[in-house]
């Protein structure tokens, strides 16, 4: 709750930071005075600041956002028709994400314990390291430059069925990825080398019992902690890769509001990006409750 008021008074003041009057930077220097002046009443900025705040809570409150201050459209309805195309690049991005990380991490822990492995642990530590530092839109345009422009293989924009998920899902995935993928490994050379482990090793259960049943749910819980984090990074991506391959998300109504300087617009979709992490935080977090009970409050 705290979080989400400090993102709520943190999306209100951005309006009020920016040097000069908002409402003549997005309208131009053509503009009129008498059409500054009107502009600027009709979007309540005339008002005493604590009024404007209150307003703005109640607006957050019942999902009106404002107008745009270009266009002047609902800034709620361009957010309603265009937020459910970001959540398509970025649910199955993160999934896929989890899905990858986990048995790779956990495969690179069982072939690198014990100081084993060294050129195995060389090479991932090498790869990881090297995917994890390529920025995701300078990854998107390779992508795009290598599979639309040489190749002719996939669409270069745009949303054109599944085919189109392809290179914008890839260039999402692969950093978030390679540095969960980090974090499940080291997670699981510590879970190995517990006495538990040991015990069942020493019981010569089956494999997959001992690593499926044993050794998984208890490095998940600080994985998943981690990939919460994660997750941040996922969704600025996001708006990143939807500009590189034109998807039609909020990605690209945020670059074409801060050219035109829409402030409106920015707030509206910088709340609703930052509450989205918000809300997959909170998911995580019940997520890690219900594998882990000993994180559950009272229950220490």
């Amino acid at each position: 709750m705290v979080s989400l008021l400090i993102l709520l008074t943190a999306t209100f003041g951005m309006i009020h930071l920016i040097p000069g009057d908002p409402v003549a930077a997005a309208l131009g220097p053509s503009a009129s005075p008498p059409l500054v002046a009107q502009r600027t009443h009709e979007l309540g900025l005339d008002r005493p600041i604590l009024t404007q705040y209150w307003s703005y809570l109640h607006d957050v409150v019942t999902l009106h956002f404002g107008e745009s201050i270009t266009t002047e459209s609902s800034v709620s309805t361009l957010i309603l028709q265009r937020f459910p195309n970001t959540l398509r690049l970025a649910v199955p991005a993160f999934i896929l994400v989890v899905v990858l990380a986990l048995p790779i991490g956990l495969l690179t822990a069982v072939r690198t314990r014990g100081g084993r492995g060294r050129t195995t642990r060389r090479a991932f530590v090498g790869l990881t390291g090297l995917l994890n530092s390529i920025p995701d839109y300078v990854l998107a345009t390779l992508l795009s430059v290598i599979f639309v422009v040489g190749l002719k293989a996939l669409p270069a924009a745009g949303d054109q069925g599944l085919r189109s998920y392809v290179l914008p899902v890839i260039a999402l995935v692969v950093g978030p990825a390679a540095s969960l993928s980090r974090i499940v490994r080291v997670e699981a050379l510590k879970v190995l080398d517990t006495e538990y482990i040991r015990a069942a090793r020493a019981r010569r259960l089956p494999m997959l019992l001992r690593y499926g049943r044993h050794v998984l749910p208890n490095m998940v819980t600080a994985s998943l902690t981690y990939g919460s984090l994660i997750l941040s990074g996922l969704i600025a991506g996001t708006v990143l890769v939807e500009n590189v391959f034109g998807w039609p998300g909020v990605g690209t109504v945020i670059s074409q509001a801060v050219v035109q300087k829409d402030y409106p617009t920015i707030q509206g979709v910088l709340l609703v990006l930052g509450a989205t992490v918000l809300f997959m935080n909170l998911v995580v977090d019940l997520v890690l409750g219900l594998l882990d009970p000993r994180s559950r409050v009272g229950e220490l």
